[in-house]
């Protein structure tokens, strides 16, 4: 078996069980079996199972096999890779600092769509999406099978993982998340939103910054993916 078929596989049941265990059919079930606690258990050991094999199993293969593509990074592209990176970083601390009410551990929603600022202007789950992009840019330079399955394994469960959100809360009527979704959109960009980046706060622009440099300094490091 391939490396590229290895991570593939590891991602089909991490996905699998992440979202198979989150739905609203298979959830409630096993959380009044197995308690609140039991269920965060198990929830997160078979999330670990498979994410830590995954991992393991890329860091030892980064860039095995076949290159499906070959891109020559110049300042130019490198310039808009790292440009593209930071905005995915930005989104990302946003996310963090202001939790989504698309998000598992949500926040507040907005009591009127006029008060969606910041990162919702952007997309209504920031912090996914900011991954998404983030692992997304990472596929320019690195296209062997094994890199495009990592990679892509990650893009793939962000945005999956942000549509599996919205309907959780959408099936559960969370109080204020209907017209919170009518406000804000799914795809980072997708309706504007460039406002967003103003609206974000100068605490985010500088954490974002610092994480940049600090990824940035780590990133040569033999164990880091790249």
């Amino acid at each position: 078996m391939t490396p590229a078929v290895s991570i593939l596989l590891l991602w089909v049941l991490f996905i699998g069980t992440h979202l198979g265990l989150a739905s609203v059919r298979v959830e409630p079930g096993l959380r009044k079996r197995l308690g609140e606690r039991g269920f965060l258990g198990f929830y997160s050991l078979l999330a670990l199972g498979a994410f830590v094999p995954l991992c393991w199993v890329y860091f030892g293969n980064r860039h095995a096999g076949e290159w499906l593509w070959h891109v020559p990074v110049g300042p130019v592209l490198r310039a808009i890779l790292y440009a593209g990176m930071f905005v995915a970083l930005l989104l990302i601390v946003a996310g963090v600092v202001r939790p989504s009410p698309a998000s598992m551990t949500a926040g507040a929603a907005p009591k009127e769509p006029t008060e969606v600022r910041g990162a919702f202007r952007i997309t209504r789950s920031p912090l996914v999406m900011g991954s998404a992009l983030l692992m997304a840019l990472h596929l320019v330079p690195n296209a062997s099978t094994a890199d495009v399955a990592f990679f892509g394994g990650f893009v793939v469960f962000a945005v999956a993982g942000a549509w599996h959100q919205d309907a959780r809360k959408r099936a559960y009527e969370t109080p204020g998340f209907e017209a919170f979704h009518r406000a804000t959109g799914f795809w980072p960009f997708a309706h504007g939103g460039f406002a967003g980046l103003r609206e974000v706060g100068v605490s985010v622009w500088l954490v974002t910054a610092l994480a940049f440099l600090a990824i940035r300094w780590v990133h040569p490091l033999p164990l880091w993916p790249h």
